[in-house]
C-alpha cells in the first residue's frame, strides 16, 4: 500500500512542476488550435498534420533557439511532461478505442495486424542492429514507429526502453517523413489501378490501417478512396494501437534477459567458483528484473470500461480532448529538450533504416494483406 502511495505521489506535480509545465501547456494548446486552423485553411480538406507532429517541430525550434536561455528554471517540469504526463496520456488512450471496433471488422484485420506488427519490429531489429549498427535503443523506437502506431508507440516504449530525447526525437522523425510520403502514395497507387487489382476496397482499408505509421495519416489515405474504406483503415489501425500493452511488456520482458545476463557475470562466487544465484531459476530472477509497464495495464483496463460500461458521449469526449492534450503536452516538451547536435550525431543510418522498414511496409505489408485475404 506504501508503494501504492508513492507511486501515485510521483504522479501528482509540485510548486517546482509549475513553471515548465505552463510553458509545455500554452504551447500544447497553441499546437492545437494550430492543427484545426490548418484544416480550415485547407477548406475542409483532411491534410493528417497532426498536433503531435506539430508540437514536435514548434518544440524543436523553440528548444534549440530560446529554451536553453531558461531551461534552469523549466527544466523540472519539462521533464514532468515527458515522463509521467506521458504515461497518463497512454493510459487515457482507451477512451479511443473499444473491443466492438475488433468486432467489425473480423480476424482478417486482427491477423494482418499481428503478423505485420511483428515482422516489421523484427526485422527492423535485425537490420537496424546486425546491418546498419544503428544502436539498440533508437533501433527499438524506430521499431516500435513503424510497426504499431507511431509517435504514440514511439514514446510509450521511451521509459521501457530508457532511451534519450534525441534517440526519440529521430524515431518520432521516421514516422513523420515516411508516414506523410505512405498517407499520400497510398491512394495515388489505388487510383492508378496497381493495388485494385490485389486488393478490393474493403481490403485496402485493411492495408492502409495495418501498414501506414500515424492514425492521423491513415485517415487520409482511407478518406481518400471513400468514407467506408476510411472507416476500415481506422479500425483497422486502432487494432494496431491495442496491441501496444501487450508489446510493451514482451518488450520489457526481453530487455531484461541481458540486464539479468551481466548482473550475474558481476555477482561474487562462492570458494567453489559457483555462483550462489545458480540456484534461483534463470526465468524467476528475469520475472522480478522485468520494468513492468503498469501504464499499458490501465490502458487495457480503460479500453475494456469504455466497451462495457455505459458512459454518457460528453464524458467520452472530454476524455478524448484531455488525451489529445497530454500526448500533445508530452510531444512538445520532448521537442523543447532535443538538441539538434546530438540528432546530427547520429548520422544518416537511423533515417536509412526508417527508409527501409518504410519499404518492406509497402511491398512485405502488402503481401501479408493478399496472403491473408486468400485464406
Amino acid at each position: 500500500m506504501q508503494a501504492f502511495t508513492q507511486t501515485l505521489t510521483h504522479y501528482v506535480p509540485s510548486n517546482r512542476h509549475i513553471a515548465g509545465l505552463m510553458v509545455v501547456l500554452v504551447g500544447s494548446v497553441f499546437c492545437l488550435w494550430l492543427e484545426g486552423s490548418v484544416a480550415t485553411w485547407a477548406d475542409g480538406r483532411i491534410v493528417g498534420l497532426s498536433s503531435l507532429t506539430l508540437a514536435i517541430l514548434l518544440g524543436m525550434v523553440l528548444g534549440n533557439t530560446v529554451y536553453p536561455i531558461v531551461a534552469d528554471h523549466l527544466d523540472v517540469g519539462v521533464t514532468f511532461a515527458k515522463g509521467q504526463i506521458l504515461r497518463l496520456a497512454i493510459m487515457l488512450y482507451g477512451f479511443k478505442l473499444t473491443l466492438t471496433q475488433v468486432a467489425s471488422v473480423g480476424m482478417p484485420a486482427v491477423m494482418t495486424d499481428a503478423l505485420v506488427l511483428t515482422s516489421t519490429f523484427l526485422l527492423t531489429y535485425w537490420l537496424g542492429t546486425r546491418w546498419l549498427k544503428v544502436d539498440r535503443q533508437t533501433t527499438l523506437l524506430i521499431g516500435s514507429g513503424a510497426s504499431i502506431c507511431g509517435a504514440a508507440a514511439v514514446i510509450a516504449a521511451e521509459p521501457v526502453v530508457k532511451a534519450d530525447a534525441h534517440k526519440v526525437t529521430i524515431a518520432v522523425a521516421t514516422v513523420v517523413v515516411f508516414g506523410t510520403i505512405a498517407m499520400l502514395l497510398y491512394p495515388f497507387l489505388y487510383q492508378l489501378g496497381w493495388l485494385q487489382s490485389w486488393l478490393s476496397a474493403e481490403q485496402y482499408g485493411i492495408y492502409t490501417g495495418s501498414t501506414i505509421h500515424e492514425v492521423a495519416q491513415v485517415v487520409v489515405a482511407g478518406n481518400a478512396i471513400s468514407t467506408n474504406v476510411g472507416d476500415t483503415a481506422v479500425v483497422t489501425k486502432m487494432i494496431r494501437v491495442m496491441m501496444l500493452a501487450p508489446f510493451l511488456l514482451i518488450l520489457s520482458f526481453v530487455l531484461t534477459k541481458g540486464y539479468h545476463s551481466k548482473t550475474v557475470n558481476s555477482k561474487d562466487t562462492d570458494s567453489k567458483g559457483v555462483n550462489s544465484e545458480n540456484n534461483k531459476p534463470s526465468m524467476i530472477n528475469r520475472l522480478q528484473q522485468v520494468n513492468v509497464p503498469w501504464f499499458a495495464f490501465i490502458f487495457i483496463v480503460i479500453v475494456l470500461l469504455h466497451t462495457w460500461v455505459p458512459m454518457p458521449v460528453s464524458f467520452e469526449r472530454s476524455m478524448v480532448m484531455i488525451d489529445n492534450l497530454l500526448l500533445t503536452m508530452a510531444m512538445f516538451a520532448l521537442g523543447l529538450t532535443t538538441h539538434l547536435s546530438a540528432v546530427k550525431q547520429a548520422g544518416v543510418r537511423p533515417l536509412i533504416l526508417g527508409a527501409i522498414m518504410f519499404t518492406w511496409l509497402i511491398i512485405g505489408g502488402g503481401l501479408i494483406n493478399v496472403g491473408i485475404s486468400l485464406i
